[in-house]
């Protein structure tokens, strides 16, 4: 009986033909043949969301290869030559002044994380309910600022952004234009160092100030609405402000003018390439990474784990049921 199924079977197929068999092998796999030059941002905070999408589109049979690094001003001018053909990686509105750059050739679609970059001043809760603070602005109370005084010299201690990005110019401006250059010192060190200094020190009752943003390894660390806050700054005349986070439970007021506009986490991709790829354009438009699960692997990546091709495999079987229905639906997108 087996052995005339066989038979059944070899028949059958030799009545289809190839070609008649090649249809569901495309809809399982409707990648096959098609390389992708995929791109990541330089920040390694961002590698794993790559990674995620790089191992769904290979499910999908696409040779994606290994993706090649570039800063923000870099990619856009190569997605839009067509020297790389996507990333996830984008920042929105922030990254709005490239669309010039790219948006004949490129678009910005779906989302990885929504308002999932976020970038301000962050303070430890307890020091939010001992001295009502409610802005930047009260740290020019002599009791606030002494408070946040670790070495002693008259100004409260904030850990700035990274020491070259733009965001550490921003941040002394801000200072200025607020009048709290005299009551807040920015920190010269590292950011991943004085932030481990930091968390050391909350952790030992001390009250921290420090600039954060949004994913990255101290969200998982210092919990935003357990631990710490989000504080806005002060609304100065004269000072141009940013629009501010609406809805945001981890701020201390809302709507929370954070001195940096909230931004969502968006894929970019070429539009010759979704075009010819529906299927690619499915998953760039329905997958979604909570940011709990980039924290934690942010902190896990600190800590030395660094394996970010076995952490995006993990969560994929994870998230074995959602990833399932993305899959089912780019191949269907396919056909």
């Amino acid at each position: 009986m087996f052995m005339k199924t066989i038979i059944r079977t070899l028949a059958l197929a030799a009545t289809v033909g190839v070609a008649g068999l090649a249809p569901a092998m495309a809809a399982e796999n409707p990648g096959d043949g098609t390389t992708i030059k995929m791109a990541r941002a330089s920040w390694d905070s961002g590698w794993f969301q790559a990674e995620i999408y790089k191992q769904l589109l290979e499910d999908l049979g696409y040779d994606v290869g290994e993706p090649i690094t570039l800063d923000v001003p870099p990619f856009y001018q190569a997605v839009a030559q067509g020297d790389v053909d996507l990333w996830v990686n984008g920042w929105f509105p922030a990254q709005d002044t490239y669309k010039p750059v790219f948006e004949d050739q490129a678009e910005v679609i779906g989302m990885v994380a929504d308002s999932g970059a976020l970038q301000g001043y962050m303070v430890d809760k307890a020091a939010v309910e001992e001295f009502g603070i409610t802005s930047l602005a009260d740290f020019s109370r002599p009791e606030v600022r002494d408070a946040f005084d670790r070495n002693g010299d008259g100004k409260a201690d904030l850990v700035s952004c990274p020491p070259g990005w733009l965001c550490e110019r921003v941040v002394l401006e801000q200072l200025e234009d607020f009048g709290l250059a005299d009551d807040i010192a920015t920190t010269k060190a590292g950011y991943n160092a004085a932030m481990a200094d930091t968390i050391a020190a909350f952790k030992d009752g001390e009250h921290v100030l420090y600039y954060a943003w949004t994913p990255n390894w101290t969200g998982y660390e210092l919990k935003a609405g357990e631990d710490v806050m989000w504080i806005p700054v002060p609304e100065v005349e004269g000072v141009e402000t940013v629009p501010p986070a609406e809805g945001l439970a981890t701020c201390v007021a809302d709507p929370c003018h954070m001195g940096f506009p909230p931004n969502d986490i968006r894929p970019v991709a070429r539009k010759d390439l979704l075009e010819d790829n529906p299927a690619i354009a499915s998953i760039l438009n329905e997958v979604s990474i909570p940011l709990d699960d980039i924290f934690a692997q942010n902190a896990a990546m600190i800590d030395g784990d660094d394996d970010i091709e076995a952490q995006a495999t993990a969560w994929i079987e994870n998230n074995q049921d959602a990833v399932d229905g993305w899959l089912e639906d780019a191949r269907a997108a396919a056909n």
